[in-house]
């Protein structure tokens, strides 16, 4: 793992000035600035491997001579903050970034921030003295004072592993010219859950696998990765469910690999998990096209036309359509339209296009199946050409740079039995 670079005690340093610094009472970075543009880098119209919607990387920092804010008090956490702050403001990512402090927000904008995977469900439920900063493009967000003094997250759109690492690490590298970092020279960077010693890093990709979900494989896939130290959770990570057949599947360990490690065995697990989700796919066609047809067509049918959609339908039929897009059935250019579905169907973003304040499940699934409609309006025509799909799974590949890699070992040919 990378060394501090500097031991000096963090009250002797001096913050840096350059750039504007962040105004808490700027009217120009509203929530609703903040939330206009789209949910999420998820356009993936010039990834090769459109299974990995994005990859993202978050580190795990604490500040030396400090409490962790679990442990501190209030007015322990307010001096944390406010130096975090002013670092991280002058970082020139972060000069126009969106400083919102947890406190001052409102339950349903916590929850579209969770929803748009920019906070954390731990730091909405912070007790005070904490905050996120996020850049102008949403590429980045630093949470203050949740678990850990600072949790620094990028995000890019489809499979970057060592580019987003290579962002981060300078953006971190940054912050560490004016803070000085909690670090052991035998266990690393320190932090509060003993999980995350170490490098103190979490690098993930947030991948949709519907085939591997339909055949019935995916279950021996999470226990195959499992055993390579990788973890398999749901979109909105640990304890959520995996609706939209949408996985986010990340490294487990942070102790005893460097970061260019963790990223190069990530990686090759990546790699063997798109070649099972590609297999699985041709399987599918293969065996019944008008069955996986069928199931697309529905998907299709039901978006242009519910006038009831809970979450949980919204995110599996919007799957089926993603699923007919990778296979040729619908334009490639549409897959940007249904990523963003993803988000906005979620129930905080149902509820902040309404005028009433919190609306009961029925009246917010009548609103989601409104919007998709509207945005189903001028959705192409179904094309159920078998040659196309053959031709589309016979041409996509794995990420550019993404290492070859054999199957998981757990993972054979025998779907699971139920």
């Amino acid at each position: 793992m990378k060394s501090p670079k500097s031991n000096k005690p963090t009250e002797n340093r001096t913050p840096r000035t350059k750039g504007r610094k962040p105004d808490a009472n700027d009217k120009s970075l509203t929530f609703d600035a903040l939330i206009s543009p789209s949910s999420e880098p998820a356009d993936t119209a010039t990834n090769k491997c459109a299974i990995v919607m994005t990859t993202r990387i978050r580190l795990a920092r604490n500040l030396a001579g400090h409490r962790f804010p679990g442990r501190a008090s209030a007015g322990q956490r307010a001096g944390i903050l406010a130096a975090c702050r002013q670092t991280i403001g002058a970082v020139p990512l972060m000069q126009s970034a969106h400083d919102l402090s947890v406190s001052e927000l409102s339950d349903l904008q916590k929850q579209i921030l969770v929803e748009r995977h920019l906070i954390s469900r731990e730091l909405s439920a912070s007790p005070g003295g904490a905050a996120v900063m996020i850049s102008k493009d949403q590429s980045c967000a630093v949470m203050i004072n949740e678990e850990d003094h600072l949790r620094i997250q990028f995000l890019r759109p489809g499979f970057q592993l060592k580019k987003t690492w290579a962002a981060i690490d300078a953006f971190d590298t940054a912050i560490e010219d004016t803070l000085e970092y909690a670090f052991s020279p035998t266990l690393g960077y320190l932090t509060a859950c003993p999980t995350n010693v170490g490098t103190g890093m979490r690098a993930s990709t947030m991948m949709h696998l519907p085939a591997l979900v339909l055949s019935g494989y995916m279950e021996k896939i999470v226990r195959a990765v499992n055993q390579l130290g990788i973890v398999v959770r749901g979109q909105f990570g640990e304890g959520s469910e995996a609706s939209g057949s949408i996985f986010q599947i990340s490294n487990q360990t942070t102790l005893g690999e460097s970061e260019d490690q963790i990223i190069k065995r990530l990686s090759s697990v990546l790699a063997a998990v798109i070649e099972h989700e590609l297999n699985a796919r041709a399987r599918l066609i293969e065996s019944d096209a008008a069955k996986l047809f069928d199931k697309i067509g529905r998907a299709y049918g039901i978006l242009q036309n519910a006038h009831l959609l809970t979450s949980g339908e919204a995110m599996n039929l919007l799957s089926l359509v993603r699923l007919g897009i990778d296979l040729g059935v619908f334009p490639d250019a549409r897959r940007p339209l249904v990523d963003r579905l993803f988000i906005e169907a979620q129930p905080g973003h149902v509820q902040n296009t309404a005028s009433t304040p919190e609306l009961g499940p029925a009246v917010r699934d009548e609103l989601r199946a409104a919007h998709i409609r509207a945005e189903f309006a001028g959705f192409p025509k179904c094309n159920f050409a078998v040659p196309a799909a053959a031709a589309v799974l016979a041409a996509e590949q794995p990420a550019a740079g993404a290492p070859a890699a054999k199957p998981p070992p757990a993972a054979s040919d025998t779907p699971a039995q139920n």
